[in-house]
């Protein structure tokens, strides 16, 4: 056999020296079908040979595993003509075996494919081959997020559909009303004669298939010519046999067996008009699973106003600029993301965060695009726009999770590439057995009804329709699957490992506790907040910012001692706060009670600290990191979803404990290093989650089964985790679980729909409930049987809309 050879080109990453590419070049040459690896380290570049183009995959695999990933390119495709998962098993296929290309992956549910590929492939080239396959294909472009047009689709079906209904009534009528009513069939074949009526049904009949129904033929039997069969050539070939036997009982009777003379141009008409019914109910609920990204496409405004050469000018969004200078008039939508420069006001930002109160902001906070300004004029620095903004990164992680492949789709991979071809074959051993026990016409009915009740459409919808309406519905309550995988691993969760600081905990000290001994409280916080100002310290700051509203007078040699304290003149006083060390070390007599409620704070997990003033201990006050009101909640629910709970800190063990204790975590790891949170993670063993949000949880995110960063986090943890909660709410972590099991339960039960309907009904179609006195299916029933089953799975993902 003949081994076709192709030529690859990655781009390898991480390469430093002459040592690193011949161990590329060795990790290369022994991936099996790989030859003659070349490695330019100056370029950065890999050549090779591929004899199967399917190593192309392991070579990846081993470039990763030798610690030089490939450069990989993602391009999105938008395909047309998708009608069932046999036509996106064929697209995926013919793009995998692409050379250069490492992954590929069809949604049939939102009609893209997402191409993982070296640099060396150009994305036109692929489109160019789905096309060729026949099915339309193009590049999407960079920052456009794609949304099908399924209104635009509904809307042609729909006036397919009813043009092919007026075509169809009446020979449905004709044929069909007489075996109802016999005087109505004696009364047309006296008035207008069997053989004009016959020659009236194919003239309608023939239209109902040359015109609303020329979409299966036009698609479905080119495919059949090409050995790759699908759902549309299943209807062509069940559509196209009635028709062509009625023809020939019409105009060439002599050539059939006389009791088999009989016409099914009803059959050959109703299975085109039930089967596009089913299409365009089927459209229109896919345009309501669609709703989600749709409506946060729609957040971003159009326009917005401008400062330009000294003038306010109203521009495309598209053409805004970092740094430009935006005006916001009251009640409008922020264009992209910024910084405030002008004015203070309040923006609306439930969209990202959930909370209905609106966010009071002052120069120099930001602002997000797609939010909305209260009732005051702002000005804004831009720092963001297309695919940067938060916006824009959002719709990006949905419309990636909602394109991600979950293991469970592997099974319907495997049955739905070898579906098709089966029922043609279950189709033609039905005609010849009905053939050898009856006539013709029965045999052709039969066969006909096998065809036509097979549906590897439901096969195709089953998963990426779910996924597709509660990513939706995640990314409206704030919870953002940046893989679509996660999805199934989060519903096997059995147990959640916490960060502290910044998770569960608002993550910056603040005054909690203030007690005071010979003096006004007010007086005491005013002068600690006098001397602290002057300080960076993060637990000056929370003093500081306890006194928020007072006036504060100039502090005077101020000295700061690492680990004591700090020491200052404020109006008069000398002042000394820091811990009770600080009070011994400067001679200081403590005071007994304040000491015994600064205990009592240390042990509840927060940090005391002490005020002398003029020499004597006057104040006590105690700072800590606040929980976050929702945390108790979140970690309490958890519970009730029979999942565990741990939180891992690089904190005192004793402030830990004590978080853990209020919260009722059920294990508290604490005094831990980054690397040390990643020991932690890995012992817990299967089915855990971690929940970050710090540079240092990245390890321990990418680490877990599925990594959960809060969206108030830093980028490096939100690119480390699989599963972003917007608004940093931890009851976040609870909904995502909950939000997985739905959506996996309805998986569930889509499959099981799409798998017994094919498994009870095929069987009966080929009549074997016949010699048991049970029904078999017409070509008629088969045909609303089968539209209704891909209507049904798509409805009953849209039950995922209510989830809450």
């Amino acid at each position: 056999m003949k081994t076709h050879i192709h030529q690859a080109d990655l781009a390898i990453t991480g390469m430093s020296c002459a040592s690193c590419a011949g161990r590329v070049e060795r990790a290369l040459a022994a991936v099996p079908g790989v030859t003659a690896p070349s490695v330019n380290l100056a370029t950065g570049r890999a050549h090779f040979t591929l004899t199967d183009p399917k190593a192309l995959a392991d070579a990846v695999a081993a470039l990763e595993k030798a610690g030089y990933p490939a450069e990989t390119l993602q391009t999105r495709l938008e395909v047309q003509g998708m009608s069932c998962a046999s036509c996106s098993g064929r697209v995926e296929k013919a793009l995998a075996a692409q050379p250069g290309v490492t992954q590929a992956v069809v949604n049939l549910a939102t009609g893209t494919a997402t191409v993982s590929h070296s640099a060396a492939v150009d994305p036109q080239v692929l489109a160019r081959l789905v096309s060729d396959k026949g099915y339309p294909a193009q590049v999407q472009a960079d920052h456009a997020p794609h949304l099908h047009d399924h209104a635009g689709d509904a809307t042609a079906l729909r006036r397919a559909f009813l043009i092919a209904l007026l075509l169809t009534l009446p020979v449905f009528v004709a044929e069909m009303g007489g075996h109802l009513i016999p005087a109505l069939h004696h009364w047309l074949h006296m008035t207008i004669g069997q053989t004009p009526l016959w020659l009236a049904e194919f003239v309608l009949t023939t239209a109902v298939l040359a015109g609303p129904g020329r979409v299966f033929f036009r698609v479905g039997i080119p495919a059949l010519l090409r050995s790759t069969p699908e759902m549309n050539s299943l209807v062509a070939l069940g559509a196209g046999a009635a028709w062509l036997y009625s023809a020939v009982a019409t105009f060439a009777p002599g050539l059939l067996p006389e009791a088999s003379r009989h016409v099914y141009y009803e059959a050959a008409a109703v299975i085109v008009t039930l089967i596009l019914l089913g299409r365009w109910l089927e459209a229109r609920a896919k345009g309501q699973a669609g709703q989600a990204i749709r409506r946060l496409i729609e957040l971003a405004p159009a326009t917005a106003r401008v400062e330009r050469g000294g003038k306010v000018v109203e521009l495309p969004v598209a053409q805004l600029r970092a740094g430009d200078i935006v005006r916001l008039a009251p009640g409008e939508r922020v264009a992209v993301d910024g910084e405030l420069t002008e004015g203070r006001g309040s923006i609306d930002e439930s969209m990202l965060t959930g909370e209905p109160v609106p966010a009071a902001k002052s120069p120099g906070d930001k602002v997000t695009g797609g939010t909305v300004n209260g009732g005051t004029a702002l000005s804004y620095r831009v720092t963001a726009t297309g695919g940067d903004t938060t916006l824009a990164r959002i719709i990006a992680m949905v419309q990636d999770a909602q394109s991600a492949k979950l293991p469970v789709q592997a099974l319907v991979d495997r049955i739905t590439a070898v579906f098709v071809p089966v029922v043609i074959g279950l189709a033609l051993l039905t005609f010849g057995i009905w053939l050898a026990f009856a006539g013709i016409g029965d045999a052709l009915v039969a066969a006909i009804s096998v065809l036509i009740i097979a549906c590897p459409c439901a096969m195709g919808l089953a998963v990426p329709v779910s996924i597709m309406v509660g990513t939706g519905r995640g990314a409206e309550l704030g919870v953002l699957f940046r893989r679509g995988d996660a999805l199934q691993r989060l519903a096997d969760a059995r147990i959640v490992g916490f960060d502290k600081t910044g998770t569960l905990t608002q993550g910056r000290p603040a005054l909690v506790h203030l007690a005071t001994e010979g003096i006004a409280r007010d007086q005491a916080l005013h002068l600690a907040a006098s001397a602290e100002a002057r300080s960076e310290h993060p637990l000056a700051t929370a003093i500081v910012a306890a006194a928020k509203g007072m006036e504060l007078a100039p502090a005077e040699a101020v000295t700061a001692t690492p680990g004591r304290g700090l020491g200052a003149q404020v109006q008069g006083h000398t002042l000394l706060i820091g811990n009770a060390a600080a009070l011994t070390q400067a001679g200081i007599v403590p005071h007994s009670a304040l000491i015994a409620q600064a205990q009592g704070w240390a042990s509840e997990g927060a940090t005391p600290v002490h005020m002398a003033v003029d020499g004597r201990h006057v104040a006590a006050m105690a700072l800590a990191d606040p929980i976050r009101p929702q945390a108790a909640r979140a970690i309490a629910e958890l519970h009730g979803l029979g999942v565990r709970t741990a939180m891992i800190s690089g904190d005192v063990q004793a402030t830990a404990d004590a978080v853990g204790a209020k919260l009722g975590i059920d294990r508290v790891i604490a005094g831990v290093l980054p690397e040390g949170k990643l020991a932690a993670i890995r012992d817990m063993g299967d089915g855990t989650v971690f929940v970050g949000d710090g540079i240092n949880d990245a390890p321990a995110l990418a680490a877990a089964e599925t990594g959960i960063a809060m969206g108030t986090g830093t980028d490096v943890a939100i690119e480390s985790a699989e599963v972003v909660l917007v608004g940093g709410d931890p009851q976040g972590v609870s909904r995502a679980l909950r939000l997985s099991r739905a959506v996996m339960c309805n998986i569930r039960q889509n499959l099981f729909w799409a798998f017994a309907y094919n498994a009870a009904l095929i069987p009966v179609a080929m009549g074997v409930l016949l010699p048991f006195g049970g029904p078999q299916l017409s070509p008629m029933l088969g045909a609303g049987a089968m539209a209704l089953s891909s209507v049904f799975v798509v409805t009953n993902a849209l039950r995922l809309k209510s989830f809450a």
